[in-house]
């Protein structure tokens, strides 16, 4: 039997690298919007809901110059801008392989909901899961990614001790472990958690395995 029967993934440098198209789109946003970014637009910004990078990038918590720039971004990217979404070697195979042995995966992301599904549909991964969780699901958007995966939990009548999680962040971890979940952590992503930064009774996944989520 599989240790775990539900597996719940993170999204962004986890399942797929879409750092080319986020951060194409962020440029695009702030040349569309007149600004110039008050850091560099580079991977490291990748991760956090949309509202709080855009924050940080601009140097601004002003709603009305948060909202232009976050118009310009959902259009960049929701049109053709998440078509340079690319998936990391192996990750097809393992959902493959865990969808296969009767596991439930779900994914609860930071990403909003609708590109998550057209991410989903454009790789051919969206009848994989059961479940598909984002923070903008319902209005007012959830806090964070641990309440996230929580409600995922509750919704789905899913009890802490058959399920697992997987990231790229130590944020990933945190809300893992507010929710009495066992955490792998992904270290092929760009916002992948170094092991020397694994906490305790974190595990350590260095490349997409199935056998390894289904084993450890």
């Amino acid at each position: 039997m599989p240790r775990h029967a539900h597996i719940i993934f993170d999204l962004d440098g986890t399942l797929i690298d879409s750092a080319p198209a986020i951060l194409a789109s962020f440029v695009a946003a702030f040349a569309a919007a007149g600004r110039i970014p008050v850091r560099p637009v580079t991977d490291d910004v990748i991760g956090p809901p949309l509202t709080e990078t855009l924050q940080l990038l601009s140097g601004s918590d002003d709603p009305a110059v948060i909202d232009t720039l976050a118009d310009h971004f959902k259009a960049a990217y929701d049109g053709d801008g998440l078509k340079q979404t690319t998936a990391y070697p192996g990750v097809g195979d393992m959902l493959e392989q865990l969808h296969r042995q009767g596991i439930a995966l779900h994914i609860a992301t930071n990403k909003r909901l609708a590109p998550t599904l057209k991410i989903l549909d454009l790789l051919g991964w969206r009848t994989y899961f059961d479940a598909i969780y984002a923070l903008d699901m319902v209005t007012p958007r959830l806090p964070n990614k641990a309440t996230m995966i929580g409600r995922l939990l509750a919704e789905r009548g899913i009890a802490a001790n058959q399920a697992a999680y997987v990231g790229d962040r130590l944020e990933d971890g945190e809300a893992a472990s507010a929710n009495a979940l066992p955490f792998y952590a992904a270290t092929w992503g760009y916002g992948a958690i170094t092991p020397d930064a694994l906490r305790s009774g974190w595990m350590h996944l260095p490349t997409p395995s199935a056998d390894r989520l289904m084993t450890d």
